[in-house]
C-alpha cells in the first residue's frame, strides 16, 4: 500500500523561512523605534532641556505598564487565548499609536500649546508610586519629556507584546527544526534595526543644517508602519496554515490562574528568566547612553561641512557597506561550496573595515556604535544552528556572561585610557563594540529555544509573558538608575559630551557577574533535573514529522 503524504507551508523550508522574514523585518522596524532617540541625547538636551535625569526617566518609561500595570502578563494571556495572528496585528497597531504621541511630544507643535501647560502642572506626584520611588515622571522632568514617556509607555506595551508573539509564531513554524537558528536569524535582522537608528537618526535631526529631533522620530513611525503591514502579510499566511493543519487558532481549553502557577514552579524557568533579565538590563538601557558614553570617551574632531564626510551621501553610502557587510556573513552561513564560503566571508571582512573606516572619518560617535550588530549577525547563524544540532545552549549562556562582563570593564577603565589618542580608542571602541553585540547573539540563539523544553506547549505564550515581564523590570529600572548615577557622579557638569561614565559601566559589569553565577547554576540544574537545555534541538534519530492537511 502506498500513501500520498502531503506536505504543509510549515513543511516548506521556502515558506517557513518567509514567516520569518516578515516576522523579522516587523521587529527591525520596531527596534529602530525603541532607539531612535538614544543617538540624539546631547541634542535633546540642547533643544528640549533634557537633562540625564530626564532622558533616562523617558526611556525608562517605555517598560512602566508592562511592569507595574502588568500588561505583559495580559498580553501573554492574549496570546494564548487569541492566537499569533490576532496578538500580533493589535501589537503592531499599539506600537504605532503608542509613537505617534511620542513624536508630538517633540514636534515644535507641542511647545506652547494647552497640552504642555497641562503636562508641565501636571504628573508631578503620582500617589504611591512616589513614595515607592517608581514614578514614570517627576516634578520638574520637562512637560514634552512627560508627554514622550505617555507615548513610550503605549509604544513599549505594543512592542513586548510583539516580542512573545514573535517568539511563540516562530515556535509555531519551526519546533522540532532549525528553532534556533530561526530565532538567531530573526533577533540577528532585528538588530540590525540598532545599526540603523545610530546611523539615520542623526542624519535626520540634522537634515538641511537645522536640528529638529522630531524628524528622527517621524522616521521610526513611518517605519512602524511598515512593521503593521508586515505583521498583516504574515496574519493571511498563519491563517492559510491552520487550514491546511486543521489547527484552531483559539485555545480549546481556557486560560487558568493555576497555568502560571505551573510555570512558576519550575526552578529551570526561574533561572532562565533571571538570566534573560540580567542579559538585557546590560545590553539595552546601555544602547540608550552608548553614544554619549563614546562621546564623553573619545576625541573627535569637527568635520568640515563642505566635505564628503559632513554630508547625507556618506550616510547612504555607509548604510549600503553595513548592508552588505550583514547579507554576506549571513550567507557565508548556508554557502554550499567552500570558495563560496570564503568568498563571501571575505567580502564582508573587507566591507567591515570599509565601514568602520568610514565611520572614524565621519568622526561621530553614533556611527562608531553602528556596528554593533554587525558580528552578531554573522555569527548568529553559527550559534543557533550548533545549538539545533549540538546543544550546549547553558554553556553559550556562561560564555555570553563572561565577554559581558569583559566588555563593560573596557568602556569602564580602559577606553578613556585612550582620551585623545585617535586611532587607538577608536579601535578599541570598535573592537568592544563588536564582541559585545557578539555576545548578545548568544542569547537569542541559545536562550529562547530552550523555553519551550521547560513549559507545555499550551502555555508557551504566557510562559514567554512571564519572562518577557520580568525582563521589562530591568529595561525600566537600568535606563533610570544610569541616569540617576550620571546625575549623582557629575555634578556641576554641564556638557553632556564631559559626563564620567565609569559608575554606570561597573553597575552594567556586575549583572555580567550576576549572569554568569546564575548561568553555572542553571548548568547543574540542567544536569541534576534533566531539563535538555544541553541537549541539541533536532535529534539525529528524529525527523520532522510531516503533516497531513484536512481537506476543507
Amino acid at each position: 500500500m502506498t500513501e500520498t503524504i502531503q506536505k504543509t507551508m510549515r513543511d516548506s523550508a521556502a515558506w517557513r523561512w518567509t514567516a520569518l522574514l516578515l516576522l523579522a523585518l516587523a521587529m527591525f522596524c520596531s527596534y529602530i523605534f525603541m532607539d531612535i532617540l538614544s543617538p540624539i541625547k546631547d541634542l535633546m538636551q540642547e533643544t528640549r532641556g533634557w537633562d540625564s535625569l530626564a532622558f533616562g526617566t523617558m526611556q525608562g518609561a517605555e517598560t512602566f505598564l508592562n511592569v507595574f500595570i502588568f500588561f505583559l502578563i495580559f498580553a501573554g494571556i492574549i496570546l494564548d487565548k487569541m492566537g499569533v495572528r490576532f496578538t500580533a496585528i493589535l501589537s503592531g497597531a499599539v506600537m504605532l499609536v503608542g509613537a505617534i504621541i511620542k513624536w508630538y511630544a517633540v514636534t515644535d507643535a507641542f511647545k506652547g500649546s494647552g497640552l504642555e501647560t497641562w503636562f508641565t502642572n501636571n504628573l508631578n506626584y503620582i500617589p504611591g508610586f512616589d513614595e515607592l520611588g517608581v514614578s514614570p515622571f517627576y516634578e520638574g522632568m520637562p512637560a514634552s519629556a512627560k508627554f514622550a514617556a505617555v507615548g513610550f509607555m503605549i509604544f513599549g506595551c505594543g512592542v513586548e507584546m510583539a516580542g512573545i508573539t514573535v517568539s511563540r509564531g516562530i515556535v509555531k513554524w519551526f519546533k522540532g527544526r532549525e528553532m534556533a537558528l530561526a530565532m538567531g536569524s530573526e533577533m540577528a535582522l532585528a538588530r540590525l534595526g540598532v545599526a540603523t537608528c545610530m546611523i539615520f537618526s542623526p542624519m535626520f535631526a540634522k537634515l538641511g543644517g537645522s536640528i529638529d529631533v522630531s524628524r528622527s522620530v517621524a522616521f521610526g513611525v513611518v517605519l512602524l508602519m511598515i512593521a503593521l503591514i508586515m505583521f498583516i502579510v504574515y496574519f493571511f499566511m498563519d491563517k492559510k496554515l491552520d487550514a491546511q493543519t486543521g489547527e484552531a487558532e483559539e485555545k480549546d481549553d481556557p486560560f487558568k490562574v493555576s497555568d502560571i502557577g505551573k510555570i512558576l514552579s519550575s526552578g529551570g524557568f526561574w533561572l532562565v528568566a533571571l538570566l534573560c533579565v540580567l542579559y538585557y538590563s546590560a545590553i539595552f538601557p546601555f544602547q540608550k547612553y552608548a553614544v554619549n558614553m563614546l562621546q564623553c570617551n573619545l576625541t573627535f574632531t569637527e568635520v568640515d561641512p563642505s566635505s564628503f564626510w559632513a554630508g547625507s551621501t556618506v550616510t547612504i553610502v555607509q548604510y549600503i557597506i553595513m548592508l552588505v557587510v550583514a547579507a554576506t556573513a549571513f550567507i557565508s552561513n548556508f554557502s554550499k561550496t567552500k570558495a563560496m564560503k570564503y568568498g563571501m566571508l571575505i567580502v564582508s571582512v573587507v566591507c567591515l573595515v570599509i565601514f568602520c573606516y568610514m565611520g572614524y572619518m565621519r568622526q561621530s560617535a553614533e556611527t562608531v556604535f553602528a556596528v554593533f550588530p554587525l558580528l552578531a549577525v554573522g555569527i548568529t547563524p553559527i550559534l543557533g544552528n550548533y545549538v539545533d544540532h549540538k546543544g550546549k545552549a547553558a554553556s553559550m549562556l556562561v560564555l555570553g556572561s563572561l565577554l559581558l562582563i569583559a566588555c563593560h570593564l573596557t568602556f569602564a577603565f580602559i577606553l578613556p585610557m585612550f582620551k585623545g589618542n585617535d586611532i587607538g580608542g577608536i579601535t578599541v571602541a570598535y573592537l568592544t563594540i563588536l564582541v559585545l553585540g557578539a555576545s548578545f547573539s548568544l542569547v537569542p540563539a541559545s536562550l529562547w529555544p530552550s523555553v519551550p523544553k521547560l513549559v507545555d506547549s499550551k502555555i508557551i505564550g504566557s510562559a514567554y509573558a512571564l519572562i518577557f515581564w520580568i525582563q521589562n523590570i530591568g529595561l525600566w529600572l537600568f535606563p533610570l538608575l544610569i541616569g540617576k548615577v550620571l546625575e549623582n557622579t557629575n555634578e556641576g557638569v554641564s556638557d553632556p559630551t564631559k559626563l564620567d561614565y565609569t559608575w554606570p559601566l561597573i553597575m552594567l559589569a556586575g549583572l555580567g557577574v550576576a549572569a554568569l553565577l546564575l548561568g553555572l547554576l542553571l548548568k547543574v540544574v540542567d544536569k541534576k533535573n534533566k531539563l535538555g537545555l544541553e541537549e541539541p534541538n533536532i535529534k539525529p534519530e528524529e525527523q520532522p514529522v510531516e503533516e497531513q492537511p484536512v481537506e476543507a
